[in-house]
Protein backbone atom coordinates (compact mmCIF):
# COMPACT_ATOMS: atom_id res chain seq x y z
CA UNK A 1 0.00 0.00 0.00
CA UNK A 2 1.28 3.39 -1.03
CA UNK A 3 0.83 6.53 1.20
CA UNK A 4 -1.88 4.93 3.77
CA UNK A 5 -2.25 7.86 5.20
CA UNK A 6 -3.02 10.25 2.23
CA UNK A 7 -5.73 12.13 4.16
CA UNK A 8 -8.19 13.30 0.54
CA UNK A 9 -11.37 11.52 0.41
CA UNK A 10 -10.73 8.99 -2.16
CA UNK A 11 -9.25 5.66 -2.60
CA UNK A 12 -6.62 4.65 -5.74
CA UNK A 13 -6.57 1.09 -6.71
CA UNK A 14 -4.51 -0.81 -9.34
CA UNK A 15 -5.67 -4.17 -9.41
CA UNK A 16 -2.93 -5.27 -12.29
CA UNK A 17 0.39 -3.10 -11.07
CA UNK A 18 2.72 -5.97 -11.52
CA UNK A 19 4.03 -8.37 -13.55
CA UNK A 20 5.46 -10.51 -10.79
CA UNK A 21 4.92 -14.28 -11.06
CA UNK A 22 6.31 -16.16 -7.18
CA UNK A 23 9.02 -18.66 -8.16
CA UNK A 24 7.13 -21.45 -7.00
CA UNK A 25 4.75 -21.40 -10.16
CA UNK A 26 7.95 -21.45 -12.39
CA UNK A 27 6.71 -18.45 -14.52
CA UNK A 28 3.27 -20.19 -15.60
CA UNK A 29 4.87 -21.84 -18.94
CA UNK A 30 4.89 -18.18 -20.31
CA UNK A 31 7.73 -17.76 -23.26
CA UNK A 32 9.89 -15.10 -21.86
CA UNK A 33 8.86 -12.41 -24.17
CA UNK A 34 5.49 -12.32 -22.75
CA UNK A 35 6.49 -12.26 -18.86
CA UNK A 36 6.02 -8.36 -19.09
CA UNK A 37 3.19 -8.44 -21.72
CA UNK A 38 -0.01 -6.78 -21.39
CA UNK A 39 -1.03 -10.16 -20.15
CA UNK A 40 0.59 -10.02 -17.22
CA UNK A 41 0.10 -6.81 -15.94
CA UNK A 42 -1.18 -3.20 -17.02
CA UNK A 43 1.85 -1.34 -18.39
CA UNK A 44 2.22 1.56 -16.73
CA UNK A 45 -0.77 1.44 -15.10
CA UNK A 46 1.34 1.80 -11.40
CA UNK A 47 3.34 4.39 -12.55
CA UNK A 48 -0.15 6.14 -12.85
CA UNK A 49 -1.56 5.42 -9.84
CA UNK A 50 1.94 6.34 -7.84
CA UNK A 51 1.94 9.51 -8.90
CA UNK A 52 -1.54 10.02 -8.16
CA UNK A 53 -1.36 9.30 -5.05
CA UNK A 54 0.95 11.88 -4.50
CA UNK A 55 -0.64 14.36 -6.45
CA UNK A 56 -3.71 14.02 -4.76
CA UNK A 57 -2.47 12.76 -1.26
CA UNK A 58 -4.80 9.81 -1.10
CA UNK A 59 -3.60 6.12 -0.47
CA UNK A 60 -3.07 3.51 -2.95
CA UNK A 61 -4.38 -0.42 -2.69
CA UNK A 62 -2.04 -2.06 -5.54
CA UNK A 63 -1.52 -5.72 -6.71
CA UNK A 64 1.78 -6.69 -6.29
CA UNK A 65 1.65 -10.36 -8.46
CA UNK A 66 0.59 -10.96 -11.93
CA UNK A 67 -2.87 -11.08 -13.27
CA UNK A 68 -2.07 -13.91 -14.57
CA UNK A 69 -1.68 -15.23 -11.56
CA UNK A 70 -4.94 -13.96 -10.01
CA UNK A 71 -6.63 -10.92 -11.76
CA UNK A 72 -7.60 -9.03 -8.16
CA UNK A 73 -10.39 -7.36 -10.52
CA UNK A 74 -12.51 -10.71 -10.95
CA UNK A 75 -14.51 -12.43 -8.22
CA UNK A 76 -13.10 -15.84 -7.67
CA UNK A 77 -16.04 -17.51 -9.69
CA UNK A 78 -15.16 -15.76 -12.90
CA UNK A 79 -13.10 -17.89 -15.32
CA UNK A 80 -10.63 -15.17 -16.08
CA UNK A 81 -9.81 -14.59 -12.56
CA UNK A 82 -6.99 -17.06 -13.45
CA UNK A 83 -6.90 -17.24 -17.42
CA UNK A 84 -5.02 -19.93 -19.57
CA UNK A 85 -5.01 -17.60 -22.18
CA UNK A 86 -5.15 -13.66 -22.15
CA UNK A 87 -5.66 -12.73 -26.44
CA UNK A 88 -2.94 -14.65 -27.81
CA UNK A 89 -0.24 -15.24 -24.77
CA UNK A 90 -0.79 -18.26 -23.22
CA UNK A 91 -0.32 -18.92 -19.66
CA UNK A 92 -0.31 -23.47 -19.77
CA UNK A 93 0.04 -23.93 -15.90
CA UNK A 94 -3.23 -22.26 -15.43
CA UNK A 95 -4.77 -24.68 -17.92
CA UNK A 96 -6.34 -27.23 -16.02
CA UNK A 97 -5.75 -26.41 -12.61
CA UNK A 98 -6.90 -28.46 -9.69
CA UNK A 99 -9.66 -26.92 -7.64
CA UNK A 100 -7.35 -27.19 -4.72
CA UNK A 101 -4.84 -25.20 -6.42
CA UNK A 102 -7.11 -22.64 -7.62
CA UNK A 103 -8.53 -21.88 -4.18
CA UNK A 104 -4.97 -21.33 -2.91
CA UNK A 105 -4.64 -18.63 -5.37
CA UNK A 106 -7.88 -16.85 -3.79
CA UNK A 107 -6.67 -17.62 -0.52
CA UNK A 108 -3.34 -16.21 -0.53
CA UNK A 109 -3.93 -13.50 -3.25
CA UNK A 110 -7.01 -12.10 -3.93
CA UNK A 111 -8.79 -12.40 -0.06
CA UNK A 112 -5.61 -9.94 1.37
CA UNK A 113 -5.68 -8.01 -1.73
CA UNK A 114 -10.13 -7.25 -0.88
CA UNK A 115 -9.40 -7.68 2.81
CA UNK A 116 -6.79 -4.36 2.29
CA UNK A 117 -9.74 -1.98 0.29
CA UNK A 118 -12.35 -2.98 2.52
CA UNK A 119 -10.42 -2.02 5.54
CA UNK A 120 -9.13 0.64 4.03
CA UNK A 121 -12.32 1.72 3.16
CA UNK A 122 -13.86 1.01 6.30
CA UNK A 123 -10.76 3.59 8.18
CA UNK A 124 -12.14 6.18 5.76
CA UNK A 125 -15.80 5.58 6.31
CA UNK A 126 -16.66 8.86 7.47
CA UNK A 127 -15.09 10.65 4.57
CA UNK A 128 -17.43 9.01 2.31
CA UNK A 129 -14.26 7.86 0.22
CA UNK A 130 -14.47 8.15 -3.94
CA UNK A 131 -13.22 4.84 -5.03
CA UNK A 132 -10.98 5.30 -8.59
CA UNK A 133 -9.20 2.37 -10.11
CA UNK A 134 -6.34 2.83 -12.38
CA UNK A 135 -5.27 0.41 -15.72
CA UNK A 136 -3.93 0.59 -19.21
CA UNK A 137 -5.00 -1.44 -22.38
CA UNK A 138 -3.13 -2.31 -25.47
CA UNK A 139 -3.51 -0.61 -28.49
CA UNK A 140 -4.51 -3.69 -30.73
CA UNK A 141 -5.95 -5.96 -29.33
CA UNK A 142 -6.44 -9.47 -31.88
CA UNK A 143 -4.36 -7.51 -34.70
CA UNK A 144 -7.35 -4.65 -34.56
CA UNK A 145 -6.36 -1.02 -33.39
CA UNK A 146 -8.11 0.39 -30.77
CA UNK A 147 -8.57 4.41 -31.62
CA UNK A 148 -9.78 5.53 -28.02
CA UNK A 149 -6.82 6.21 -25.46
CA UNK A 150 -8.85 7.22 -22.71
CA UNK A 151 -11.40 5.42 -21.26
CA UNK A 152 -13.75 6.37 -18.12
CA UNK A 153 -15.60 3.16 -17.21
CA UNK A 154 -18.86 2.62 -14.98
CA UNK A 155 -20.92 0.57 -13.51
CA UNK A 156 -24.46 1.21 -12.90
CA UNK A 157 -23.17 4.33 -11.42
CA UNK A 158 -22.40 7.05 -13.90
CA UNK A 159 -22.17 9.95 -11.67
CA UNK A 160 -18.35 10.65 -11.21
CA UNK A 161 -17.48 9.12 -15.01
CA UNK A 162 -19.84 11.70 -16.36
CA UNK A 163 -18.61 14.73 -14.71
CA UNK A 164 -15.17 13.52 -15.81
CA UNK A 165 -15.89 12.45 -19.12
CA UNK A 166 -17.22 16.36 -19.56
CA UNK A 167 -13.99 17.84 -17.95
CA UNK A 168 -11.34 15.89 -19.73
CA UNK A 169 -11.16 18.34 -23.14
CA UNK A 170 -10.22 21.16 -20.76
CA UNK A 171 -7.34 19.04 -19.49
CA UNK A 172 -6.31 16.20 -22.16
CA UNK A 173 -6.19 15.93 -25.95
CA UNK A 174 -6.70 11.89 -25.66
CA UNK A 175 -9.22 10.47 -27.62
CA UNK A 176 -11.60 10.08 -24.48
CA UNK A 177 -15.25 8.15 -24.49
CA UNK A 178 -17.30 6.25 -22.20
CA UNK A 179 -17.20 2.21 -21.33
CA UNK A 180 -14.57 1.90 -24.24
CA UNK A 181 -12.01 0.28 -24.57
CA UNK A 182 -14.20 -2.05 -22.07
CA UNK A 183 -17.84 -1.49 -20.43
CA UNK A 184 -19.24 -3.57 -17.36
CA UNK A 185 -20.73 -6.22 -19.92
CA UNK A 186 -17.06 -7.63 -20.17
CA UNK A 187 -16.51 -8.27 -16.15
CA UNK A 188 -14.37 -5.54 -15.56
CA UNK A 189 -15.91 -3.38 -13.12
CA UNK A 190 -15.86 -6.08 -10.50
CA UNK A 191 -13.98 -3.84 -7.69
CA UNK A 192 -16.52 -1.11 -8.58
CA UNK A 193 -19.63 -3.40 -7.51
CA UNK A 194 -17.53 -5.28 -4.79
CA UNK A 195 -16.60 -2.22 -2.59
CA UNK A 196 -17.87 1.12 -3.95
CA UNK A 197 -21.59 0.13 -5.16
CA UNK A 198 -22.92 -1.38 -2.09
CA UNK A 199 -21.92 1.81 0.35
CA UNK A 200 -22.90 4.26 -2.82
CA UNK A 201 -19.63 5.89 -3.21
CA UNK A 202 -18.74 7.77 -5.70
CA UNK A 203 -16.72 5.69 -8.19
CA UNK A 204 -14.63 5.02 -11.60
CA UNK A 205 -12.64 2.92 -13.49
CA UNK A 206 -9.97 4.90 -15.64
CA UNK A 207 -8.23 3.30 -18.47
CA UNK A 208 -5.31 4.62 -20.32
CA UNK A 209 -3.86 3.15 -24.10
CA UNK A 210 -0.91 1.91 -23.01
CA UNK A 211 1.79 3.69 -25.48
CA UNK A 212 1.14 6.85 -23.99
CA UNK A 213 2.31 4.93 -20.80
CA UNK A 214 4.84 3.13 -21.48
CA UNK A 215 8.10 5.28 -19.68
CA UNK A 216 7.92 7.08 -16.31
CA UNK A 217 8.25 10.36 -17.60
CA UNK A 218 4.68 9.64 -20.07
CA UNK A 219 2.68 7.80 -16.97
CA UNK A 220 3.82 11.01 -15.11
CA UNK A 221 2.27 13.45 -17.67
CA UNK A 222 -0.98 11.61 -17.74
CA UNK A 223 -1.15 10.79 -14.46
CA UNK A 224 -0.91 15.02 -14.16
CA UNK A 225 -3.89 15.47 -16.76
CA UNK A 226 -5.75 12.79 -14.70
CA UNK A 227 -5.51 14.30 -11.38
CA UNK A 228 -6.99 17.49 -13.10
CA UNK A 229 -10.09 15.44 -14.77
CA UNK A 230 -10.58 13.87 -11.54
CA UNK A 231 -10.88 16.83 -9.18
CA UNK A 232 -12.62 18.68 -11.68
CA UNK A 233 -14.94 15.89 -11.96
CA UNK A 234 -15.73 15.42 -7.88
CA UNK A 235 -16.08 18.86 -8.09
CA UNK A 236 -18.74 18.96 -9.90
CA UNK A 237 -20.17 15.90 -7.94
CA UNK A 238 -20.62 18.01 -4.90
CA UNK A 239 -17.45 15.99 -3.40
CA UNK A 240 -14.79 17.62 -1.48
CA UNK A 241 -10.99 16.87 -3.08
CA UNK A 242 -9.09 17.77 -0.10
CA UNK A 243 -9.30 16.55 3.29
CA UNK A 244 -9.24 20.63 4.32
CA UNK A 245 -12.28 21.22 2.06
CA UNK A 246 -13.86 18.70 4.01
CA UNK A 247 -13.11 20.45 7.58
CA UNK A 248 -14.09 23.94 6.05
CA UNK A 249 -17.42 22.39 5.30
CA UNK A 250 -17.89 21.02 8.58
CA UNK A 251 -16.62 24.11 10.41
Amino acid sequence: MTNPDGPAPLILVCEHASAFIPASLEGLGLRDEDRLSHAAWDIGALAMATRLSELLDAPLVASRVSRLVYDCNRPPEAPDAIPAQSERIEAPANANLSEEARQARVRDIYEPFRALLSRTIAERRHLRPALITIHSFTPLYFGVKREVELGILHDRDDRLARTMMAAAPDFTTLKTALNEPYGPEDGVTHTLKEHALPADLLNVMIEVRNDFVRDEASAQKVAEELAAIIERGLEACDHPVRAEKIERKSG
